[in-house]
């Protein structure tokens, strides 16, 4: 699971929509939590892939550079999220053979003509020799509005699961 708190869901999806027709491309640091993830910073990184229209590549000068911030504020690199231009919010044959960093979540944002059609995650847990993403649930946690206005509408970013309060 990953907990993205609203304004930082709203920083990546508004990085994806602004990034249309590229891919954009992006750290989560945060802390790891019982039974997942927890974001508390959202850092945009420049999209370097030749072919941005359908792929990411992170620069590994940034990408160092972020590990050392991350560390200085106590926290880590906890996901990475990108997004799909016209394309599902579902991790491509491409995104797992790009994946490298175990045990961290992969969100992905789907753009269909500019506007935000879904947003997934997808875990890629440190389990055995064989690859592979597992979806997650991407939980938004909104403790800076009030309770009637803390939902976006499914039509607008797909199924958001709820956290369970008990």
């Amino acid at each position: 699971m990953i907990v993205l708190p609203e304004a930082h869901f709203r920083a990546v999806t508004e990085h994806a929509s602004a990034a249309y027709p590229e891919e954009c491309c992006g750290a989560l640091l945060g802390h790891r939590i019982d039974k997942g993830r927890k974001v508390v910073d959202v850092v945009r990184c420049r999209n370097v892939h030749d072919t941005p229209t359908t792929r990411y590549a992170i620069d590994p000068a940034e990408l160092i550079a972020l590990q050392r911030k991350a560390r200085e504020r106590d926290l880590e690199i906890v996901g990475f999220y990108h997004s799909h231009p016209d394309r599902p919010s579902y991790a491509s044959r491409t995104d797992l053979e790009e994946a490298h960093w175990l045990d961290c979540s992969y969100v992905i944002a789907s753009v269909e003509n500019g506007s935000i059609a879904q947003v997934r995650s997808f875990e890629l847990p440190a389990v055995g020799d064989d690859k592979q993403f597992i979806e997650e649930p991407l939980i938004v946690s909104y403790t800076e509005v009030k309770p009637a206005e803390k939902r976006f509408s499914s039509a607008q970013f797909g199924r958001i699961p709820t956290p369970d309060l008990s």
